[in-house]
């Protein structure tokens, strides 16, 4: 299991326009990945656990590259897809039918494009 608080920097994998924000922007860029290392560091919750709850947030806010790279970064962190799905499927009751559809229609194109 990647020891927690371990972040993947895998530029390639990055969305385009986060790339482009950050490469005109990189002192930005850097804190916010010095906010988001010490964020993984402030508690008990191992890398994959962290990531299945950012999928939830990701649902409830309806951010679907968000979603996509947590889905991602849950997989690499050593979680199962039924795990994913199960993250997804209990923002049903909370954000509703629709938003928790189309997180889960993301995750699947997430796992296409990982295999």
């Amino acid at each position: 299991m990647p020891k927690r608080g371990a972040r993947s920097t895998k530029s390639k994998k990055l969305p385009g326009a986060f790339r482009a924000f950050i490469g005109k922007y990189p002192v930005l860029g850097q804190t916010h990945e010095q906010i988001a290392r010490a964020v993984d560091r402030a508690g008990p919750l191992d890398r994959r656990v962290c990531e299945l709850i950012k999928i939830g947030i990701s649902l409830g806010g309806g951010l679907e590259s968000a979603l996509k790279s947590h889905v991602r970064r849950a997989a690499e962190a050593g979680a199962t897809q039924r795990e994913i799905e199960q993250a997804i499927l209990l923002g049903m009751n909370t954000v509703g039918f629709p938003r928790t559809v189309a997180a889960w229609s993301w995750a699947q194109e997430q796992f296409e494009r990982d295999r």
